[in-house]
């Protein structure tokens, strides 16, 4: 049985599981008896295309990456096979799909559009798999309530190092142990910038190579305030450790405070900066915080150099337990969905 899948956003998440599927697609069937089928992509910028056979992915990337229009897309038989111009509520509402992939451009301080195209697709008796941290962020407990009711699945692997799998690790090689606290490099950007800044760079250099190199947003606020980093502490401390929490209750600093003279001081104490989030469990719940600090260069986490995460699990019967992987990327983060939708075809 073919799993149907449809794509709300084919920016790069969407096109590293597109490229995933087609590079993979041998290797899918026999190793997992999975075929996946993409029967149809709305993007707000993109355009739309839905034919419930199935798409044709590799004409659908080849479009996009010459700049043109979903729209102009040609059905392998008779354009009447296909329905173009829909936009993500239609979508997801009429289309045949099993799985909906919420991968559109998200604000993180509302969570929207993705909230209600979560809700929408769970009223619909159609599983998420998201790459978004906004619903997770923002309406985690909710979300998975609306899930259940409607007996699918709200899958997030995604949302906090890409596909580096941490919220996996928690729940399933994990289970058994009790997760007192949870330390890590949650944001790629800024740690590319403290590690520059090492090798001798200003803040603001440093910060428009990044934007350069595409590790940064021509808005750099989320990722060197400690916006992006907050989201996924409150991730993992809803979904980990069974808080319930938001950005009100996280402290949060960013690193537009350092300064060369606080490197160079670091260097000298064999230590060096790191923006870190965290979180510890109390008796009263959570405490949990994004903010810089001065890690001895004996800490695991303070020889994560370059655009590279790493989270470190507390444990009760493993002591610390430390994963290191990318936390973006078309292909990494293309693969976080691609583990979501093997774990529900699995279940299926």
């Amino acid at each position: 049985m073919k799993t149907r899948i449809a794509l709300i956003g084919f920016g790069t998440v969407g096109q590293g599981l597109c490229e995933i599927l087609l590079s993979k697609k041998e290797y899918l069937k026999s190793k997992y008896n999975f075929e996946g089928e993409i029967v149809a992509i709305s993007d707000v910028l993109k355009g739309a295309v839905y034919c419930k056979d199935g798409l044709d992915i590799q004409q659908c990337l080849s479009l996009v990456s010459s700049r043109k229009n979903l729209e102009e897309y040609k059905c392998e038989y008779s354009n009447y096979d296909c329905e173009k111009g829909w936009d993500s509520i239609r979508t997801i509402k009429e289309t045949n799909a099993d799985i909906i992939c919420e991968l559109a451009y998200t604000d993180v301080k509302t969570g929207e559009p993705a909230i209600t195209h979560c809700k929408t697709a769970f009223a619909n008796k159609k599983h998420i798999v998201t790459s978004n941290k906004g619903p997770a962020a923002l309406q985690y407990s909710e979300m998975q309530k609306l899930a259940e009711i409607n007996d699918v699945k709200f899958m997030i692997e995604g949302t906090v190092m890409s596909g580096t799998p941490v919220l996996n690790l928690a729940n399933g090689p994990l289970a058994g142990c009790e997760i007192t606290a949870i330390k890590g490099i949650l944001n790629g950007t800024t740690n590319y910038m403290l590690s520059e800044m090492e090798k001798g760079m200003g803040y603001d250099a440093v910060l428009i190579k990044a934007q350069e190199l595409g590790y940064a947003e021509a808005d750099p606020t989320g990722d060197v305030e400690g916006f992006d980093a907050m989201a996924k502490v409150i991730i993992l401390s809803n979904v980990v450790m069974s808080a319930e929490i938001g950005a009100s209750d996280v402290q949060r600093e960013g690193i537009t405070k350092i300064t060369p003279q606080m490197i160079e001081d670091a260097k000298e104490e064999n230590s060096r900066w790191k923006l870190i989030g965290t979180i510890e469990k109390q008796e009263n719940g959570v405490k949990a915080s994004v903010k810089p600090e001065k890690l001895p260069l004996t800490h695991p986490l303070a020889n994560i150099m370059g655009a590279t995460n790493a989270l470190t699990f507390t444990t009760d019967l493993l002591g610390d337990v430390t994963i290191i992987g990318a936390g973006a990327g078309k292909i990494e983060t293309g693969y976080s969905i691609l583990t979501d939708i093997l774990a529900i075809h699995r279940q299926r």
